[in-house]
């Protein structure tokens, strides 16, 4: 207190007097951070293991320091230019010939922002550079006792100068950059899926007035991106698209991806494509065994169908859309599977009343216990595959010849309920006709949107579903 010449003054304050008789000597000092914004000239600084913990953050100070001039909020269409702005640094005049030790020795306090010169040239003295440190850590320029005897040691004079560094669009983040520009206390996103060379955005309504500056942005600040898009539409549930507006950069939408070690080509304007979904292709793929057979019912461009034909597994992929279709059969041919997949283009259901259920009549009656084949049917149409489980329903004629054979069905679903695992199953169940309780397992693949989750039911058919026994009269009629 006696530090800051103030005592006298503020003890006789009445307010003070009163409030800090019979106090302790903490609350004191919170009395006097109180008061400080009342009584001119008064500030606190409290070393950082005290008691008491200024308003002010670092974090705080750390955004206002790399802050893009304030003159950009509200702009449109990017003018880098605008950007540029000069703060004030610490810096510390240092030979040359132990800046590299002094780097290590100090990395504690030294400026560590990617993008930016930790030494810069002194342009008094070619035989010095100038170290610059980092305001936040180094606030009031000085040096702690630790880092000034580091410099004693090294016998680098401590004093700490000023420098004026200008940062220019190049030395922001893509986050530091929208939240200068778009409106104060507006949500800022600068997320974005990745499909190729192509960065894909599902931007807010408020968002929408700066998309064209968002997506350049998000070219500038992400090597190897060459083009923006925007969602316009949500996916239509038949072919699994939507409409998308070129934002910024290239508009060609062909583009090449690499999921799980295999590459995939694709119309990303006119096929499905999700990277979100790399590691729930792989934990399919991942309970195939070699010789095993697997139905996609949904198969889009292949990310289940291509991996488990790689991995010697029969497969049969199907997927209503011309486009995503074609795209398979290029990708098989890509990745040199096109002997091992049969494609179709047809309706889900169709496929499993036609070419699944031909599959299967032929196949299961000729297993035999000693065989270890599995049959898998996935079926990633999260909108509306649940409602495709009733074509199990008597699909085959007869009985099954071995219970472990019967087919295993991965569906995808969505789910806004409290309970989504519970949801998941009970809607699958009354879609198969039978309760699928303690015979179904659920996985949570994503969460999609608020209150919306992504899930994988598991289980294997029922055979009382799977199969139509025949009636005895008709057992009779053919006797």
């Amino acid at each position: 207190l006696w530090r800051f010449g103030y005592s006298a003054r503020l003890l006789k304050t009445n307010h003070f007097r009163t409030a800090a008789s019979n106090t302790s000597f903490p609350a004191v000092w919170m009395l006097l951070a109180q008061y400080s914004g009342r009584i001119p000239g008064l500030f606190v600084v409290v070393k950082k293991n005290s008691f008491f913990t200024m308003p002010e953050t670092l974090k705080d100070k750390a955004v206002e320091l790399y802050a893009p001039h304030p003159e950009v909020r509200g702009m449109t269409l990017l003018n880098r230019e605008a950007f540029k702005r000069t703060v004030v640094v610490p810096v510390l005049k240092v030979k040359k010939e132990i800046i590299s030790v002094l780097l290590k020795s100090l990395k504690h306090v030294v400026l560590q922002r990617p993008g930016l010169k930790r030494v810069v040239e002194d342009p008094e003295d070619e035989d010095s550079r100038l170290l610059i440190l980092d305001p936040h850590k180094v606030p009031e320029f000085s040096l702690g006792e630790p880092e000034q005897e580091v410099l004693k040691q090294l016998s680098v004079c401590p004093e700490v100068s000023k420098y004026n560094l200008e940062l220019t669009y190049e030395n922001f983040k893509s986050e530091e950059i929208l939240r200068a520009v778009l409106p104060e206390g507006q949500e800022v996103t600068s997320g974005f899926s990745r499909v190729g060379h192509i960065a894909h955005l599902n931007l807010r309504d408020h968002q929408l007035p700066y998309r064209y500056l968002i997506g350049q942005v998000i070219i500038d600040k992400n090597p190897g991106i060459t083009c923006a898009v925007n969602k316009t539409s949500i996916i239509d549930s038949t072919y699994r698209n939507f409409q998308m507006e070129v934002l910024a950069g290239e508009s060609n939408l062909v583009t090449k991806v690499k999921e799980n070690n295999i590459t995939y080509e694709l119309d990303f304007s006119k096929v499905y494509w999700n990277p979100r979904l790399s590691t729930e292709h792989g934990r399919i793929v991942e309970l195939l065994k070699p010789g095993d057979v697997l139905f996609d019912v949904f198969a889009g461009i292949g990310p289940f169908a291509i991996p488990a034909a790689r991995k010697k597994c029969h497969v049969f992929a199907n997927d209503l859309n011309p486009e995503s279709y074609s795209w398979l059969l290029h990708n098989c041919k890509l990745n040199k599977v096109d002997s091992k997949v049969k494609a179709f283009n047809m309706d889900g259901r169709d496929f499993l009343l036609g070419p699944v259920r031909e599959e299967l009549s032929k196949e299961l009656p000729l297993l035999n216990e000693e065989q270890k084949t599995s049959f898998h049917i996935v079926m990633n149409l999260p909108a509306l595959a649940i409602e495709f489980l009733d074509a199990f329903r008597h699909l085959l004629d007869g009985e099954p010849c071995s219970t472990a054979a019967l087919p295993i069905v991965h569906c995808y679903g969505f789910s806004k309920h409290d309970d989504p695992a519970r949801d998941i199953q009970e809607r699958a169940g009354a879609s198969l006709g039978t309760s699928l309780d303690g015979r179904c397992s659920t996985y949570l693949v994503r969460n999609v949107a608020p209150n919306k989750e992504m899930l994988c039911i598991s289980f294997q058919v029922p055979a009382e579903v799977l199969y139509k026994r025949p009636c005895p009269s008709e057992g009779k009629e053919q006797a």
